[in-house]
């Protein structure tokens, strides 16, 4: 008998999401120190965790539960084990209510005030032991005995984690080694030595660190009283194709733009005669001194520009000689510290920037010679990574620049430090297991130290940048794929470097055991004073769980990988080359392969299909499926059948959703309840021009019984569906999800409905004449009818409809948020209105379509010049959408001012014509609002809009109270790169540190 538990009634997604949101701002310090130990992609929040971990294994309130705790407060009503269940999770205020009291102070109606909260953010309050054995009393009466909680693709290990941080027996598993070394790392070795190792990180670090840097401190000179600040700053470059001469690849020469403080890079061509020089002659330009425009690189969009005659070098070219060889890097500035006396024995730091000395050059060039002379050694002893590239979707752009073996993303300097590094580790493993007698202790110092390589070579490569805007350093995964740069810079390596990989090591490690040597903690001379904790660790195929017994797991809680979302394995890589030759000295069971394995990685990854052509993207979703149909059927196995499957989700696609649902029916689950937490950050550097998910979709799953088989038809579910994404999007507006989130809440109510019913029939039928079941993709779309019918009627008041094409665009912004939107999600919209077609969308310029993508097309980009004055005067043809004469009312607001707007709209009848005003307010109530750091709203067309609103006497929605600036370490970067961030690094303290 299956025994209810709370989140099957009710999961606290307002205060989860806002502690969330909290957790992830780029806020110096404020990241949980998981997070930056180690990169991980996509890891979820530690407060969402917790809550999705607790609500899948507490019983719900009863009097019951209350009658077998006589006298216990926390349970003796529901008020008051709901706050028990929120102070479980860290929740000790109230953030909704702070949030709101936030909104005041940013429209000025309230004073400013230091702590609103009143309290830490909910990840670093620990429970007391108190609570944490009343928490383990109703767990055992729940369950009989202490529940065991297992993921099995747990990737950065936030479910892990907080389950053991609340003194719950841990398995976790990873097929891929990086992120089974993140694991023990961050979850196995501090939950069996907690702090207690920290004084060996201060007796072995230094000495590790020091020796490093003794050896590399003749490559990195620094002038008289200059203290080199952990950066060079490279450009590659290629010969001019006309001249045969170097030629820098920038896409912008400012160094520092802060006002009073200006520093940009000027290149020299000519000597004092007049003659070209070979290489530029590198000046840097600072103040009223910068007589050109900083702003105007070399390279935009793969196109280079000589900077010896300022004619383009082919995108074509620049790419063969990348792919020969032929690609070199000039150093083109240091970035230093210098410490300036102010009186009193007090000194300031002084930041600025020079131009490459000799000593600099030389010192490049030992290296260079040096690093051939140990090449042969290290190769022969497997020091630094020989292992290619492989073609993958992420692995492209590298191998498209001649990057073919995983080392050619370094320098030969950086190169150098990093094999110094691999050599000494190797040196220091037989002096450590010596000097600590316990091997297992001594094992994990050696591997959390082994890890700083990791670190070391995500700051540290020819894919690392320069923050202009936050004058730092950037990692190389600010983004989820290894965009290439065309400058970078470079740590100094001897005395910077790892000694700062080593102060943030002790830091993430110390954060991360302090949390949970605090959590259950007892009274001093407690014989129990530290709670015991149970984690096993696991590297293999979570559809293969060979050391895990039938029926031995209750909790099930898993972030599976998202489809096509990120490519873990090909990205991991990078790391895992680096950290087998360290971490793997020490284990070498998590080590054991050449790479990390793509071919049984549950990702939608086309890449591994391309040989099919057209086929490939069909191919590598059919994969996917059944990957996670294995995954899930292996999950069915270990799990009670009284147990919990709990599935944290995060993707916009319908795709990955059709393949999450047909696992889940597949393996024989039945998805009981589904909660939409707001867990992503609203930080993005381009939130409205994607259509993000913000909220990850909780499903509560249960092992389906089969005596549940009903065998009906697609008609006789259809209306349950129907009323179930109803009763979904009534609780969406409760809890404030919007945009794209509700569409995607309405899938787990739709998926609950169809598995409870199992097996369901479609219209279809065999060859037989017998009814097929029904396709997942089939139930997702009534799901997203359903949306698009119920947003419509909120949107137009009522059963009201304009024309095909005006309901395509306003529906669009009110259910993505975006301006571009994922292709079938708009073919699907576009179908659901009578047929529309997204050629006809495209003819009629409401939107272009290119990658996989439909972007909305802006008025201004859709009226042709001198269009608007033409309707002006010959008024609105009736045959046309409503929406062209929106957009030209906007489009002439723009050019000319709203008094001539004003006059258009009277004149052509638009201010009375009451299907117009009705289309003009579905727009103001559809269309994002949000605005830029400047106060600017980030669609144009908004202010036009907002503007016409108010001359027509329509309601105009309060613009947002938060205005977001966009997060300083993605802001005005050296590199600059074109491409969209990510709002994923996973380094935000980093830079602060460094």
């Amino acid at each position: 008998m299956q025994k209810k538990v709370l989140i099957e009634e009710w999961l606290p997604v307002r205060e989860l999401g806002a502690e969330s949101k909290r957790e992830s701002a780029p806020i110096p310090g404020q990241f949980p120190k998981l997070k930056t130990l180690h990169v991980w992609w996509a890891r979820r929040p530690i407060t969402a965790s917790a809550g999705v971990v607790l609500a899948s294994l507490m019983p719900p309130w009863s009097e019951e539960l209350a009658a077998a705790f006589p006298g216990v407060k926390e349970l003796s009503s529901w008020d008051h084990y709901r706050s028990w269940f929120l102070r479980l999770c860290g929740i000790w205020g109230d953030p909704i209510a702070a949030q709101a009291e936030l909104a005041l102070i940013e429209l000025k109606v309230m004073p400013r005030r230091k702590d609103v909260y009143g309290y830490r953010p909910a990840f670093k309050n620990s429970v007391g032991r108190d609570s944490i054995s009343l928490l383990r009393k109703v767990l055992e009466r729940h369950w009989g005995s202490l529940p065991l909680v297992a993921d099995t693709t747990a990737g950065g290990g936030s479910i892990p984690f907080v389950a053991s941080r609340l003194g719950l027996p841990v398995r976790a598993n990873d097929l891929n080694p990086v992120a089974a070394g993140v694991l023990v790392a961050g979850v196995e070795i501090p939950a069996t030595f907690g702090s207690s190792i920290l004084a060996d990180f201060a007796e072995y670090g230094p000495r590790l660190v020091r020796r490093v840097a003794d050896q590399m401190r003749e490559y990195f000179p620094a002038a008289p009283g200059e203290d080199v600040a952990a950066t060079f700053l490279f450009a590659n470059s290629v010969r001019c194709p006309r001249t045969g001469n170097w030629t820098p690849l920038v896409k912008q020469r400012w160094l520092n733009k802060e006002n009073g403080s200006e520093a940009a890079v000027r290149f020299v061509t000519r000597d004092p005669s007049g003659q070209l020089l070979s290489s530029p002659q590198i000046e840097i330009a600072e103040g009223a001194d910068i007589d050109f425009d900083a702003s105007v690189g070399t390279v935009k969009g793969g196109v280079g520009t000589s900077i010896y005659d300022d004619l383009a070098i082919p995108a074509d070219y620049i790419t063969a000689e990348a792919q020969s060889g032929r690609m070199s890097q000039i150093l083109i500035a240091v970035a230093t510290k210098t410490e300036v006396p102010t009186g009193r024995g007090r000194a300031k730091t002084v930041r600025g920037f020079r131009a490459p000395t000799d000593a600099d050059l030389d010192a490049l060039a030992r290296a260079e010679e040096v690093l051939a002379k140990k090449l042969p050694e290290w190769e022969a002893n497997d020091v630094i990574p020989d292992e290619a590239i492989p073609e993958g979707d992420k692995t492209a752009e590298p191998l498209r620049k001649g990057m073919r073996r995983w080392r050619d993303m370094f320098t030969p300097r950086q190169l150098l430090v990093h094999g110094t590094f691999v050599e000494e580790f190797r040196k220091l493993v037989p002096e450590v297991r010596a000097e600590i007698a316990d091997r297992e202790h001594a094992d994990a110092v050696l591997f959390e130290l082994g890890l700083m390589v990791g670190k070391a070579v995500n700051w540290d490569s020819r894919m690392s940048s320069w923050d202009v805007s936050r004058q730092k350093m950037r990692s190389v995964f600010d983004r989820h794929d290894f965009a290439f740069k065309w400058d970078f810079a470079e740590f100094q390596g001897a005395d910077e470097l790892y000694p700062w990989c080593l102060s943030q090591l002790h830091g993430a490690y110390g954060g991360i055991a302090e949390l949970l040597d605090a959590t259950g903690k007892g009274e001093v001379g407690d014989a129990a004073e530290k709670l015991p904790r149970s984690v096993t660790i696991s590297h293999g195929n979570a559809a293969d769980l060979k050391e895990v017994e039938d029926g031995s797991v209750t909790l099930l809680c898993m972030d599976p990988p998202y489809h096509d979302n990120v490519m873990y394995a090909e990205l991991s890589d990078y790391f895992y080359v680096w950290e087998k030759r360290t971490c793997g000295f020490v284990r070498p069971e998590l080590y054991d392969s050449e790479l990390t394995d793509k071919d049984e990685e549950a990702v939608a990854n086309k890449a591994r299909f391309k040989d099919f052509g057209r086929k490939a993207k069909e191919l590598a979703k059919v994969d996917y499926e059944r990957k996670m149909a294995a995954i899930f059927a292996e999950t069915r196995r270990v799990l009670r059948d009284d147990g919990v499957f709990t599935i944290m989700f995060t993707h916009k696609a319908t795709d990955a959703w059709s393949a999450l649902g047909k696992a889940i029916i597949e393996a024989g689950f039945v998805v009981e309840t589904s909660w939409p937490v707001r867990t992503e950050s609203a930080f993005s550097l381009h939130q409205v021009d994607q259509a993000a998910a913000e909220s990850t979709i909780m499903l509560a799953c249960r092992k389906r019984s089969a005596s549940g088989a009903s065998g009906q038809s697609i008609q006789q579910v259809k209306v349950d569906i129907q009323r179930a994404v109803a009763e979904s999007l009534a609780r969406c507006e409760e809890t404030g999800i919007t945009g794209v989130d509700q569409l995607l809440s309405s899938y787990g109510p739709a998926l609950s409905v169809v598995s409870s019913r199992w097996p369901v029939y479609g219209n279809e039928v065999d060859e037989q004449g017998n009814a097929n079941l029904i396709g997942v993709d089939e139930v997702i779309n009534i799901a997203a009818e359903e949306v698009t019918r119920i947003q419509r009627q909120r949107l137009f008041k009522g059963d009201n409809t304009f024309d095909p094409v005006t309901d395509f665009v306003l529906l669009a912004w009110q259910t993505f948020r975006s301006r571009v939107v994922p292709f079938d999600d708009a073919r699907k919209l576009a179908f659901s209105l009578g047929q529309l077609n997204l050629e006809t969308l495209e003819a009629e310029k409401i939107i272009s379509v290119a990658k996989g993508e439909v972007t909305l097309l802006e008025p201004a980009k859709r009226i042709a010049a001198g269009s608007h004055r033409q309707l002006r005067l010959d008024g609105v043809d009736p045959n046309a959408p409503l929406i062209d004469a929106l957009h030209a009312a906007m489009v002439l607001f723009d050019s000319d001012g709203m008094a001539v707007a004003k006059d258009f709209l009277e004149s052509t009848g638009l201010a009375q014509n009451q299907a117009f005003r009705a289309v003009a307010q579905a727009a103001l109530d559809a269309m994002p609002r949000a605005k830029t750091a400047k106060g600017t709203y980030q669609l144009p067309e908004v202010g036009a809009l907002t503007e016409i609103g108010h001359s027509l006497d329509l309601e105009v929605p309060a613009d947002p109270v938060f205005v977001l600036p966009k997060p300083k370490s993605v802001q005005g970067t050296f590199d600059d790169t074109d491409e969209d961030q990510e709002d994923d690094s996973e380094d935000w303290d980093d830079p602060d540190e460094a």
